[in-house]
């Protein structure tokens, strides 16, 4: 996407926007598509080109051809997925509308206009975007227009629309699309055999590393610094960098969101945005717990890139593999006999019935294993189960004993360790919940005419 081309497209569009519309009608044509939580709604302004076709739009994986009612599950999919990321729950209220609106294709690299629109007590929004479009500029456009649906909660209707950093857009972006276990957008069919519609799918493979692409690229070039980050030229944002920019941004971006209360603090930056005159203002109040000026981020940040690019602890797993790897890692293998006569039958047990029904002996020994397990897999579980893992290492590291910060410390009792893992098995079954609900089945009965 051509960023420099976007931002005049976004004033003009907004100022033609703002020109004619004088209600919320204006948005939407009698034929509008809405989507399952009535947030999106969706309109082709004509009929499909039958002119312009790129090349390889019939073969292409990375190009979508939108269609109103399969980008309406589409847009759901997303929203959820980036809510998620940041932490927000897919059930969560929104405020203002989306209106998607199509249009023939006329290019191949065709811009995307967003306009904010003022709107009674809250802003509403305009996505106008080519019928044919490269998956990764409908995702950057997506989550451009959404962060700033969520900035704009805070900002008074009367006052100035926000503006997101193309960081933050482009960095959850690509967290996004490349993290799903499931695909995200649709593509409408390109083609009939025998009276069987046929269509473009880039189906990932479960457990793929969210991470890979970024990886190839930073172990062969240098990370943008902070600075750099912040104000990106027209042809780092259109990828003519090799991609340097956009694995640099969402890097930064996952990053960020390890930190201790990451994405509580990413809501409070967008959140803070209207209150601010830049976004680099709100960026330090809402991660003042970590950064105090612009040297911290840059030294934190200069640490991560070379131990990410140093250091491959082998492809990240997705949350489906991620809870399954800690689930097991978490259990306790057991031989069971139900009857006196009966052969061995396998089944497993919580760490806090070994506490309960072990000797002392066994109890070390399960820990000292568990672990071990933790360890192997703690650096390739998705970002929200990282810390509940680190934290189970925590206690079982109390429970066993031993060095800690160059003193040693006496073991945890088997009854404060019993406390201590039902609440951290709350906390899991919480974090685990959250990550299973993120995803949208697809429902398209469910679609308003």
């Amino acid at each position: 996407m051509n960023r420099s081309r976007t931002r005049c497209a976004l004033v003009v569009g907004l100022l033609t926007f703002l020109a004619a519309a004088r209600g919320q009608s204006s948005f939407v044509k009698p034929a509008a598509t809405s989507s399952v939580s009535g947030q999106f709604v969706i309109s082709f302004t004509q009929p499909a080109n039958p002119y312009f076709r790129h090349a390889t739009a019939g073969t292409n994986t990375d190009l979508l051809r939108l269609e109103p009612s399969l980008l309406a599950v589409s847009a759901e999919r997303f929203k959820v997925a980036l809510w998620s990321q940041i932490g927000m729950a897919a059930n969560a209220p929104w405020s203002g509308k989306i209106f998607l609106v199509l249009h023939p294709a006329r290019t191949a690299d065709e811009e995307v206009v967003i306009a904010a629109q003022p709107f009674i007590h809250t802003w509403n929004y305009r996505l106008e975007l080519p019928d044919l479009i490269a998956r990764n500029r409908c995702a950057r456009a997506f989550s451009a227009v959404l962060l700033l649906e969520i900035a704009n909660r805070n900002a008074p209707v009367g006052g100035r629309s926000s503006v997101v950093p193309e960081w933050l857009a482009d960095g959850l972006a690509r967290q996004v699309i490349l993290a799903a276990e499931t695909p995200i957008f649709l593509s409408a069919p390109t083609k009939r055999e025998n009276d069987i519609a046929l269509t473009r799918q880039n189906n990932q493979r479960r457990g793929v590393d969210p991470l890979a692409d970024a990886r190839r690229v930073l172990q062969n070039f240098p990370a943008l610094t902070f600075e750099q980050l912040s104000w990106p030229t027209g042809a780092q944002l259109n990828g003519d960098d090799g991609g340097v920019y956009l694995a640099s941004a969402q890097l930064f971006v996952h990053d960020l969101l390890t930190l201790k209360n990451g994405a509580t603090n990413l809501r409070s930056l967008l959140t803070q945005l209207p209150a601010h005159e830049n976004w680099q203002a709100a960026f330090f109040a809402a991660f003042h717990a970590n950064f105090q000026r612009p040297l911290d981020v840059e030294k934190w940040w200069a640490l991560r890139v070379v131990a990410f690019a140093a250091r491959a602890p082998g492809p990240q797993w997705t949350s489906a593999v991620s809870r399954e790897k800690l689930d097991a890692a978490l259990a306790v293998p057991v031989d069971v006999r139900y009857a006196s006569n009966s052969l061995p039958a396998y089944a497993e047990i919580s760490l806090q019935s070994a506490l309960k029904n072990f000797p002392p002996e066994r109890q070390a020994e399960i820990f000292r294993t568990k672990l071990r397990d933790l360890e192997l897999i703690q650096l390739r579980l998705t970002p929200p189960l990282a810390p509940v893992a680190a934290s189970y290492h925590q206690a079982f590291t109390d429970f066993l004993g031993g060095k800690k910060k160059g003193f040693f410390h006496r073991p945890a009792s088997a009854s404060a360790t019993i406390k201590k893992l039902d609440a951290l098995d709350a906390q899991r079954r919480d974090v685990e919940v959250r990550l299973k609900t993120s995803e949208l089945p697809l429902n398209v009965d469910r679609l308003a005419p």
